[in-house]
């Protein structure tokens, strides 16, 4: 038996702590000490949190931190995820755009019709980040960093950290905040800048408006 009770004045039976009685206490106190890793929040539970909703719509304030200014560079718009579609990026300020980014690429709108834009710029590389990221595609993010999460369902980190040569050369990792859904996004870049994403007013309970399927579907 590792622990001894025994004394040299012993206390009448019932008044003391016996052997089984403190054996029993500390098995209790290691389950409870282990639990929380028994259920560890993971990966594929965020994946499948943030992939639940079907439609988010929500406003956006991105700031551009860049090192030859003193203030950051802000930009402020409103932006639509659907799951089974993609992304719509609506910039308001400084100046109005309107982007779709989806499994085919990254479009913006000229007038009445959307422009497919070149692939292979930083710009496009972010845009499809963020894709994978509110659309809570880890097993996308894996393929092109290290990722390691912290936290719970309700107030959670996922730090991500290239792997690719050419994802090293534009980010030096990137840091996502959330809980129910993804609330701040910040990117650190190779060369010294820095972009953080706010996500604000978030809501998971409107569908598509007509105008919104149609952006998609043209």
């Amino acid at each position: 038996m590792i622990f001894s009770l025994r004394s040299k004045n012993p206390l009448p039976e019932g008044e003391g702590w016996g052997e089984g009685k403190l054996v029993r206490v500390l098995c209790t106190a290691l389950l409870l000490g282990l639990s929380p890793l028994a259920h560890a929040f993971d990966l594929q539970q965020l994946s499948d949190q943030l992939a639940r909703p079907q439609v988010i719509h929500g406003d956006f304030i991105q700031e551009k931190h860049l090192r030859a200014l003193p203030k950051p560079l802000t930009s402020t718009g409103t932006f639509v995820l659907a799951k089974d579609h993609g992304l719509l990026w609506q910039l308001n300020t400084p100046l109005k755009q309107d982007y779709r980014i989806t499994a085919l690429g990254i479009a913006r709108r000229n007038g009445s019709e959307w422009q497919m834009l070149p692939g292979k710029s930083a710009g496009a590389e972010q845009n499809r980040l963020f894709l994978a990221v509110l659309q809570g595609d880890s097993s996308g993010l894996q393929r092109d960093f290290e990722l390691r999460l912290q936290g719970q369902p309700t107030h959670w980190t996922l730090m991500l950290t290239p792997r690719s040569l050419l994802l090293k050369q534009v980010f030096t990792q990137i840091n996502i905040d959330g809980g129910e859904l993804v609330q701040r996004i910040e990117l650190q870049e190779a060369q010294g800048d820095s972009t953080v994403l706010k996500l604000q007013n978030s809501t998971r309970y409107s569908p598509l408006s007509d105008a919104e399927q149609h952006d998609f579907a043209q």
